[in-house]
């Protein structure tokens, strides 16, 4: 065993739409339509993280920014959320991204909360600007 792979269920959309929210929320009521643009979102949690609205314990609001962070991946490299499952231990459901058509699966919740835990620096223009390129690289590994 290892992983398995699903489909979101309904308890999966409720989990990643609250936290979807916990960063749309920043946005003022009217503006909220902004989330639905890319670069409004790498600014929002440009913004959040240099301001350093959130602890480095602040654990869940972290994740919050990951999956933000995960919908700015679904709109510019076309990966889907998926649920992977960790059969070996804890049978735990952890919201990833998968690129159609490969064994390609990216982990944008704990993307930066890990590195911010460590202490370190999240420019998320130059994080979003590392994944395509990694993507890229290991996408055109399918076409050969």
């Amino acid at each position: 065993m290892g992983q398995k792979i699903e489909d979101l269920e309904f308890d999966d959309l409720v989990r990643i739409e609250d936290q979807r929210s916990w960063v749309r929320d920043h946005f003022t009521p009217e503006a909220l339509n902004k989330y639905e643009d890319v670069n409004e979102k790498l600014r929002l949690l440009d913004i959040i993280l240099k301001e350093k609205w959130i602890e480095p314990e602040e654990t869940y609001k972290l994740q919050c920014l990951g999956i933000t962070f995960g919908d700015i991946l679904v709109q510019e490299l076309g990966v889907k959320w998926i649920i992977v499952i960790d059969e070996i231990d804890t049978y735990e459901r952890t919201p990833a991204l998968k690129l159609e058509g490969s064994t390609i699966i990216i982990y944008p919740l704990t993307m930066i909360s890990k590195r911010i835990e460590r202490g370190e620096e999240v420019d998320v223009y130059k994080l979003l600007q590392n994944i395509k390129e990694t993507v890229k690289e290991k996408k055109s590994l399918y076409k050969t």
